[in-house]
Order: C-alpha cells, then structure tokens, then sequence
C-alpha cells in the first residue's frame, strides 16, 4: 500500500488510487459547494465510498496543490464547470468502517465554498449525474447527514454575507 499518491503531470490530480480503501493514513478530500444564483450544484458518485448517492462535488488534494485548486480542478474534472472558490466552510471527518469494525475509507474533507463562473454542467470523471438543486431539494436528495449539515451551513453563512454585501 502506497502512502503517497502520485499526481498526474499534466493534470496535479491524484492519479494513483491504492491506499485509499483501508488506508495508513487520512486522505485530505475538499468538497465544494458550488453556487449558481439559489442553487447548489450536486452529482451522484461515480465511486465508492457513497456510490450512487447525491454528493457534492470533490475529490484528493494533489501534493503541491492549495485546497481552492484542488476544489477547482476537481469540481472542472467532475462537471466541466469553471468555479471560483470563496471560503473555507468547515471540515469535515468520514470514516466508514467494514462489518468487522476495520477503518475501511478515512477522508479529512475541506469543505469550500465556490461561485459558478463559467460552463455547462455535465456529468464527467467520477460523476454519474449532476444536477442544479435548490437548497431544500438538495436536502431532500443527499443521504448522508453530514452533507445535509454542510449544506445547512453553507447557505446560511451565503444568506448572513449577503446583506453585508450590498
């Protein structure tokens, strides 16, 4: 088992997925809650762990690579979107362990919080489908609780923001 992933040259994405079931160590994941106008941008996971499940977008940080490139490179490879990242939302702890209690996926995610800039979005890389949901739809589809409270926390930190704003 391989303790670093080596990144793809051109890309600075992760190439090389050994280690990530049952690893030696966290994986740093960063999801990304991206936002066009009052909705939020969701996919269904193309891989485990959450296989077929409403997620948001995301994916392994690179080695070298800052988390709001990683939410923007990922977030480009899983839907075709140009996003700018705005902020650090929360962090987040999945470890999902086996039927003998083994610790069989350990992600650290950073969420971050982006804007749409550009593109159309289309399912690509890890995604199966993507979709444009408002805030109590995207609560209605995503399954896992934490997802639901990082979506939670996100548009009230977006609504608390903007009335600063204008």
């Amino acid at each position: 088992m391989t303790t670093d992933a080596p990144t793809d040259p051109s890309t600075g994405s992760p190439g090389d997925r050994s280690g990530r079931a049952y690893p030696d160590r966290p994986w740093v994941g960063v999801g990304v809650i991206v936002w066009k106008g009052e909705e939020l941008l969701l996919i269904r996971r193309g891989r485990a762990p959450r296989l077929g499940q409403w997620s948001l977008p995301g994916g392994a940080q690179g080695v070298g690579e800052t988390v709001f490139e990683t939410a923007a490179r990922e977030v480009l490879e899983e839907t075709g979107l140009t996003v700018e990242p705005v902020e650090v939302v929360t962090v987040v702890d999945a470890i999902n362990r086996d039927e003998e209690g083994r610790v069989q996926y350990h992600y650290t995610l950073v969420e971050v919080a982006a804007e749409w800039r550009a593109g159309e979005a289309v399912a690509g890389d890890d995604a199966l489908e993507v979709r444009w949901a408002g805030v109590e739809e995207a609560l209605r589809l995503v399954p896992w609780e934490e997802t639901d409270k990082v979506i939670r926390l996100a548009a009230a930190r977006r609504a608390q923001a903007r009335p600063a704003s204008r």
